[in-house]
């Protein structure tokens, strides 16, 4: 040894690159989402913002045009997209039901109630991880780890409630029409259109709040534990190592393939 090299430091690994995913070595491509999950996720992230949007304005407007209401129509114009992305978000989650039925095994409706004992131990460690920063103690999975699982199915109800309401209110201007007949029972049951309006109005608080955390938690998942989730949702699957053990997947079923990086 030569004294250069003796007097290099040498370098300590992160405590975090304990059991993180790695970024040397063979990696396997597993296929996760399929295009029609995909297509509808993006469907219904920019009928989400619409929805927002558009929603507190209809709730409190937050600008006003001057002049009468007939030459502007803002109000109307406002309503009118609020409308069409619901109807939009509707399709969309018809076509998700369906594919709970039919997608893959990442996709479907065992993937959407993580309620085994496994699956919920599994829950407790993901978030014991999260507040104590030790991702060393955190299982890794190649889909939706289990608590990321309960948030979408949690989305989900939330977005089932927010149709079911909406169309309650929107029925409101057809007495005996389609709409009222399918969904004037809630008003009588909640105690009011008032309360219907509440309800709809607070639910709708829920997705600013889930957009926040799901960008933040899907951006450090791929800046510190290397997972890919955010090419994922664009490509449809992800690169594992072959060398890590995940919960949901056996990586010795699946032959392993070089990184193609000359860095790596």
């Amino acid at each position: 040894m030569t004294p250069a090299t003796e007097s290099r430091p040498r370098r300590e690994i992160p405590w975090f690159e304990a059991r993180v995913p790695r970024v040397h070595g063979d990696f396997t491509w597993v296929y996760l989402w399929g295009a029609p999950l995909r297509v509808m996720h993006w469907v219904s992230v920019f009928s989400i913002i619409t929805l927002v949007v558009t929603g507190l304005y209809i709730g409190q407007p937050y600008f006003m045009a001057g002049g009468e209401a007939s030459s502007h129509f803002l109000m109307g114009r406002f309503r009118f997209a609020h409308f069409l992305a619901a109807a939009i978000i509707v399709m969309a989650a018809i076509v998700r039901v369906y594919w709970l039925f039919v997608g893959n095994v990442y996709e479907r409706w065992p993937a959407l109630f993580p309620v085994t004992p496994r699956n919920l131990r599994n829950v407790w460690l993901v978030l014991k991880s999260y507040f104590t920063m030790r991702l060393e103690k955190q299982p890794h999975f190649v889909g939706h780890n289990p608590l990321a699982q309960l948030a979408y199915t949690t989305i989900y109800f939330v977005t089932a409630a927010m149709i079911v309401t909406g169309f309650s209110m929107y029925g409101q201007a057809a007495p005996g029409g389609f709409f009222d007949t399918i969904f004037g029972w809630l008003p009588p049951l909640v105690g009011g259109l008032q309360r219907v309006r509440l309800i709809h109005h607070t639910l709708l608080w829920v997705y600013p709040m889930f957009v926040l955390i799901h960008v933040y938690l899907a951006i450090r998942a791929d800046s510190v534990e290397h997972a890919g989730g955010v090419s994922s949702i664009l490509t449809g699957g992800r690169f594992v190592s072959s060398h890590d053990t995940f919960e949901d997947f056996n990586i010795h079923d699946q032959p392993s393939e070089p990184w193609k990086s000359k860095h790596h």
